[in-house]
């Protein structure tokens, strides 16, 4: 026997569930040369469970716990069966049968007096580790390892407290000395979860029992470390049922671990690591599935490091009832908390969270949702005389609520630790119902409906930058620009994770007859890959696009419809952001627009539309940038259409104009009409758009448009406009002759003026002149403004096109991203 140091190792039900997960066990335990190692183990996988209604079986005289028994003993005799050599395993199976024969005579008393004290029920649950520490004993002995088993029963002696065991130290640490100088070993398997009372009566250390054993064993030993093995890789950032990014922590203070574990994160539970506390001895926790992976340290606070995150992890509890005790008569009066939580005391009535105005005019407090009506009840008696007097004017109860907390010792000296927690909430649509703050500032609590707590808890653990933020992305309307957008979204997309934490998921893909829905994402193909669609329902998708757990979303009208864009407000008062290059609604009706910035406004939800003046270029940035530094803008006069500036750029005489227009459409620099472009209605639609963020109350019909339609083709379908166009070439071949003769160019262009006269038309520019000068399909607009009066600020650059349009809607969905944190 060395004095090198004690380690202590803790395996759970899972670790041991089988032959050869004892195998992996022991092979774990050997990796760590040069100490002395006391390996506490759990019983095998839902033993316990299946021990303790066995008592409930024979309690309510139900034969069939023998058969149990017998199925339960089986279990660990054929594992024996596969882990040890003949001698051991014979060895090992008759202290099984002797151990069944026993319980089978507690479980017959209980099945005769049909009750069964907490005394027995505790005998008999401790089985499960008793076989399963000699499991692991006999294996390890039949290695070649001078491992001894310890039952727990014979060293650990507790009493019973009113938050759970009590230990008696001074007696444990004498009766574990003395089994140590009889039994000399480095290496001890020791039963977890059982103990003894003072008067050698077998006990438990209930809930979490295994690894309270581990913490009060590291104590006992005076250990170097703790090491917790269960099925997961450390203590994660949140939990990774409702956080699929959520990242393994490297380490944290044993008050964050507290902290976490109180709100019902996957950690050890406080009490449990009380005795590892009191000696500093750090904790760690592993994966036996995973074991070269390093885990999580638990460890006494130390000063933080440079970088190291101001939040450690969240965590959520549901079935949360929120209370709220209000009234004039509770201000400056001394007891009234004591009245209220004293009250609750008496009836058992656990609090979970407390929050109280400075006024001291309101309390309100969390509880769980099962003792939400007791807890009403009993706070409405304690006041009952101040409710009659009015004094108290209300005692309300909202149900369905969960409590959210963020965890970190850096974020009492991190500035604005709060505003990013609310601003990641308040972005992602969530209303905070009550709030709570310790003044150690380690944890800052909150109550959120139930309904959105997931929502609430991937909002916040990607406004820290502890998981990527995900955006919920719906794409309608899937033509030139729309099929270029998702190409672009899919190639862009491993930058944007990699170097910007951002997860841009592309749900739902619809045309105005089919959609398609998919979860996680939707590959850029698969509108076009000939996998299922369904037929068109704007409905069912805005509700997958924004499932409860994903904080964000958006839908991208890439369509030239009317209907579709009816939907922005209501879309928008739902929480879901909206981005688009169709001009229906921007230069739709004015209540409607006015409607959609409205409900964007009201629910902070955004409503970006810079594609569709000029396609990727920044208009209307540009714009609000001149309004909102103090400028005023006297007029804007550009070549507004890119469509248009391809055709009187491409229009020099060679080609008939009809030819032309045919060319511009097939390659996508039309309206699937061209008539929306020939006619002026897309240049009036831009004129409108600016208008409005020039702050003018238009209409579509107060811009005066001059149509390059001829008037026979009007009402025309689209084929036989495009076949006609070709007899109305002459006129427009005059004009051009007229131009070239005065040494000008024909541009079709819109002005805006600031009292809000517009127009849209084909006029001559000498070739001097900028709009002269464009190339392809570009656009141009001038900018006169009291700044820019003698030299108009230019804004030029290609204007049509699916790939620029679909870069400026891109664009806007960057912004997006930006402005969601």
């Amino acid at each position: 026997m060395t004095t090198a140091p004690w380690v202590v190792h803790k395996f759970g039900g899972t670790s041991v569930a089988s032959a050869q997960r004892y195998r992996d066990v022991a092979a774990i335990v050997a990796r760590e040369p040069g100490v002395r190692k006391a390996v506490v183990v759990s019983a095998m996988a839902k033993v316990t469970d299946a021990l303790i209604a066995l008592t409930e079986l024979a309690r309510a005289r139900d034969e069939g716990y023998v058969a149990r028994l017998a199925v339960l003993v089986e279990r660990h005799v054929e594992a024996a069966k596969e882990l040890l050599p003949e001698p051991a395993y014979l060895a090992l199976t008759a202290v099984l049968r002797a151990d069944a024969a026993d319980i089978a005579d507690v479980l017959r008393a209980i099945w005769l007096a049909r009750t069964c004290s907490e005394e027995l029920t505790e005998l008999v649950s401790g089985y499960g580790e008793i076989w399963s520490a000699q499991m692991l004993g006999a294996h390890l002995g039949a290695t070649g390892r001078s491992a001894r088993w310890l039952d727990a029963r014979k060293v650990l002696v507790v009493r019973p407290g009113e938050t759970g065991p009590v230990v008696d130290w001074s007696a444990s640490r004498a009766l574990l000395m003395a089994w140590l100088a009889s039994e000399p070993t480095d290496e001890l398997v020791i039963t977890g979860f059982v103990a003894q009372t003072p008067e050698g009566v077998p006990t438990t250390l209930k809930r979490n029992g295994s690894d309270f054993s581990a913490s009060i064993f590291g104590s006992l030993l005076d250990a170097s470390a703790v090491t917790i093995w269960t099925d997961v890789d450390g203590v994660l950032s949140a939990d990774p049922r409702r956080v699929p990014e959520a990242v393994v922590l490297d380490e944290m203070s044993y008050d964050e671990a507290m902290e976490l574990a109180y709100f019902g994160a996957k950690v050890l539970h406080p009490r449990t690591m009380a005795p590892c506390v009191a000696q500093a001895i750090p904790i760690w926790i592993r994966n036996t599935f995973n074991p070269t992976h390093p885990g999580t340290r638990i460890h006494r606070a130390e000063p933080a490091k440079a970088g190291a995150p101001s939040v450690k992890g969240f965590s959520t509890v549901d079935g949360i009832a929120l209370i709220n005790v209000e009234g004039t008569g509770m201000m400056g009066v001394p007891g009234v908390a004591q009245r209220i939580f004293g009250s609750l005391r008496s009836v058992s009535v656990s609090v979970v969270m407390i929050s109280q105005a400075s006024s001291e005019h309101s309390v309100c407090f969390a509880v769980p949702e099962a003792q939400a009506g007791l807890a009403h009840a009993t706070v409405e008696k304690a006041f009952a005389s101040e409710v009659h007097r009015g004094q108290i004017e209300r005692v309300d109860v909202v149900l369905g609520c969960s409590v959210l907390a963020a965890v970190g010792e850096r974020m009492a000296d991190t500035p604005g630790v709060a505003a990013r927690l609310f601003g990641s909430l308040s972005k992602a649509g969530i209303n905070v119902r009550a709030i709570a703050q310790g003044s150690s500032e380690r944890n800052i609590s909150l109550v959120v409906d139930r309904a959105d707590s997931t929502r609430a808890l991937r909002a916040v653990h990607a406004g820290f930058y502890l998981s990527d933020q995900v955006i919920s992305v719906g794409v309608v309307g899937p033509g030139l620009v729309g099929r270029a957008l998702l190409a672009q979204l899919e190639a862009q997309a491993p930058l944007l994770r990699a170097r910007f934490k951002l997860d841009l998921r592309v749900r739902a893909i619809a045309s105005s007859t089919r959609m398609v829905l998919g979860d996680p994402s939707l590959a850029a193909d698969a509108w076009e890959g000939g996998g299922p669609t369904v037929p068109t329902d704007l409905t069912a998708l805005a509700e997958h696009i924004r499932p409860s757990h994903l904080p964000h979303a958006v839908i991208i009208d890439c369509s030239a419809s009317d209907a579709v864009a009816e939907r922005y407000a209501g879309w928008l008062d739902r929480g879901i952001h909206v981005i688009t290059p169709n001009k229906r609604a921007g230069a739709g009706p004015l209540e409607r627009y006015r409607a959609i910035k409205e409900r964007a406004q009201a629910r902070r939800t955004r409503f970006f539309y810079e594609a569709t003046v000029g396609a990727g270029l920044p208009v209307i940035t540009t714009l609000r940038d001149l309004i909102q530094t103090g400028d005023r803008v006297t007029r804007i006069e550009g070549v507004l259409s890119g469509t248009l500036s391809y055709v009187f750029n491409s229009y020099t005489g060679g080609t008939s104009f009809s030819e032309v227009v045919r060319q511009a459409k097939a390659l996508g620099y039309t309206e699937p009409d061209p008539r929306d472009d020939l006619a002026g209605t897309d240049v009036a639609r831009k004129l409108v758009i600016l208008g409005r963020e020039m702050d003018l109350a238009m209409e579509l019909d107060a811009v005066t448009v001059q149509s390059l339609v001829p008037e026979a083709l009007r009402g025309a379908d689209v084929e036989a406009f495009m076949t006609g166009l070709a007899d109305f070439d002459a006129p427009m071949a005059a004009a051009l002759e007229e131009a070239r003769a005065a040494g000008e160019v024909l541009r079709y262009v819109g002005v805006i003026e600031a009292d809000g006269r517009a127009s849209a038309s084909l006029r001559r520019y000498p070739l001097a002149h900028p709009f002269a000068r464009v190339g392809a399909s570009d656009n141009i607009l001038a900018f006169t403004t009291a700044r820019y009066h003698t030299q108009p600020l230019i804004v030029q650059g290609p204007g049509a096109g699916p790939e620029v349009t679909a870069g400026g809607v891109f664009a806007d969905l960057l912004r997006l991203a930006s402005s969601v944190g």
